[in-house]
């Protein structure tokens, strides 16, 4: 206790010393050695403030730099949290005939690692594709297919063509849970520092403080994408992490870079299209800028027709090969929706009833027309005057209307819309709390069917804790001093919490046994909806102010 002691005396004393070094002095001379001395003396003060917090050893929040060992920590406290996470269950544990996501994702191993890449999307006597077929593009394949090599060389009886259906052990889900682990720490905790950095790079000095760790947690720490890729079970994290590769690219002036891996994100998983028009905007309108437009509209083409011939190569030999992954890449039999997700068609279904009205190609080109109308305002913006901060405000929106218009929509593909949010948590806060809440209610009958409602349970408070810690972002605490959002805020969760307790104790009348359901996709669309129109309208705000500051500069001496 006494060198307890003893040692705070000696941090204090030299603090004293730090701060009698850099305190006032008189100085003689003209005004701008005043000015000067007083600079040092800040730069000094600021010095002795940061050495008294590396003395004391605490983590803080409030520093707007993102250093190695502090990101370090928070990818350390990710990981720990995701390996919580996986020890739950997954998707269709324990229930033949065909079991859930989770057998999917070994089916695939199985059938890339027994049959040549040709047959990977042909119904074949070693391929049935009624028994989960590879229904995604080829860049997934090959990463079943890396995985499966992985997997054999521990356990083969898991990949055993045919006779390893259904199958399910301690050790096969421990080696299934490490292939997500693996490929969420090298793809998209790489994306999430990159983007960080460039992102503090580019817009440090705006006049507004923020948090460069606190952003990288809560890109991290998305409850969402963890629970459904450690929980329920799905390699989301690629294709969201290649995506937000391809945004770091951006905003790094490395456009070829950024057209490669959304390339790649979308050759991973096709609804990475959901943020086409956004970047095809952008790049656009940067091109637009350039005296010699059509050569670098050209090099960006020349870049995403290269990436598609090379994943696509073993399935150019024949136009036919090429049509059947393409129809296995858009299984318009399944319908418009599943399930009930908060998109616009399914909500409004209760009243109109859209498959019982059109047919499904009248309701393929109802939904093209719906999709292509509410994303082009967005489009548009950033072809005429493309911006950075705006360019991520497309993002979001571009994603909203696919996931409120598109034809087949699943609940989970509200992880798209989080990413660009996630993003934006530091200049919206608020936006991003409301919309993993939000998001995380649509997708909770689907968490309970996978039993995890303790992760559910336990996640939402920590996220929550992290989001709302003391210095965590200095933005979030002006954009919540509006009594009108604070307000708005505790209603919303009131009414989310008793929806969570109607859902988990009491029980639907026989008349209706998916009411519950439709109350909580109800109340997630109007919150969605309402989002999607707020976007739209800063979009284009922030463009203005943009392009206000770029004036300004210009006009300087």
């Amino acid at each position: 206790m006494t060198n307890l002691v003893e040692g705070d005396d000696n941090i204090m004393q030299r603090l004293v010393v730090q701060f009698k070094s850099s305190g006032p002095k008189r100085f003689k001379g003209s005004r701008s050695g005043g000015i000067a001395s007083r600079r040092r003396r800040s730069m000094a003060g600021k010095k002795s403030v940061q050495a008294a917090e590396e003395t004391v050893g605490g983590f803080h929040w409030s520093t707007n730099k993102l250093t190695a060992s502090t990101a370090a920590m928070i990818v350390l406290f990710a990981v720990l949290v995701r390996v919580l996470v996986s020890l739950g269950p997954y998707s269709g544990q324990g229930t033949p005939p065909r079991y859930g996501d989770y057998e999917a994702q070994r089916h695939w191993m199985e059938i890339t690692l027994h049959t040549p890449a040709v047959e990977w999307y042909r119904n074949t006597a070693a391929n049935n594709l009624s028994y989960w077929g590879l229904d995604y593009p080829p860049l997934t394949a090959y990463q079943s297919l890396v995985h499966a090599l992985v997997v054999n060389r521990s356990l083969p009886e898991s990949l055993a063509l045919f006779s390893s259906r259904g199958f399910e052990s301690p050790r096969s889900k421990l080696l299934m849970r490490w292939t997500v682990m693996s490929s969420d720490f090298l793809v998209f905790f790489p994306a999430a520092v990159w983007f960080v950095t460039v992102y503090w790079k580019r817009f440090d000095g705006s006049g507004r403080e923020w948090s460069a760790p606190w952003l990288l947690a809560v890109i991290l720490l998305n409850p969402c994408l963890i629970l459904i890729d450690h929980g329920h079970f799905q390699y989301n994290c690629i294709s969201l992490g290649l995506t937000l590769g391809a945004v770091a690219a951006s905003l790094s002036r490395h456009d070829n870079i950024a057209s490669l891996l959304f390339s790649l994100a979308i050759n991973h998983k096709q609804m990475s299209m959901y943020f086409a028009p956004a970047f095809f905007s952008y790049l656009l309108g940067k091109c637009l800028k350039h005296q010699n437009w059509v050569l670098q509209v050209g090099k960006l083409g020349i870049v995403v027709v290269g990436t598609f011939v090379i994943v696509w190569w073993p399935y150019l030999y024949s136009l036919e090969a090429a049509k059947e992954v393409l129809y296995r890449l858009a299984p318009f039999e399944r319908g418009l929706y599943e399930d009930y997700v908060a998109n616009f068609w399914c909500s409004t279904s209760v009243i109109i009833k859209w498959k019982r009205l059109f047919s499904i190609g009248a309701l393929k080109l109802l939904s093209m027309f719906a999709t292509v109308l509410a994303v082009l305002p967005a489009c548009y913006q950033q072809i005429k005057a493309p911006s950075d901060h705006a360019f991520i405000y497309c993002l979001l929106n571009s994603s909203f209307a696919f996931y409120l218009f598109s034809f087949q929509v699943h609940e989970k593909s509200i992880l798209l819309p989080l990413l660009p949010a996630s993003l934006l948590a530091q200049k919206e806060p608020w936006l991003f709390v409301l919309l993993v809440h939000s998001g995380l209610l649509s997708m909770f009958p689907l968490l309970l069917r996978d039993n995890l409602l303790l992760q559910y349970a336990a996640i939402l408070p920590l996220f929550g804790f992290i989001f709302f810690s003391p210095n965590g972002g200095e933005n979030s605490r002006e954009d919540y001093s509006s009594v009108r959002k604070k307000v708005l805020l505790a209603l919303l969760f009131v009414i989310s919490f008793v929806l969570h307790l109607i859902y988990l104790t009491l029980e639907p009348p026989r008349k209706y046994p998916f009411l519950f359901e439709a109350l909580i996709m109800f109340f997630c669309f109007s919150q969605f909806l309402c989002l999607t129109i707020w976007t739209n309208i800063h979009q284009f705000k922030n463009a203005t102010s943009s392009s206000g500051k770029k004036k300004k500069n210009n006009n300087k001496p």
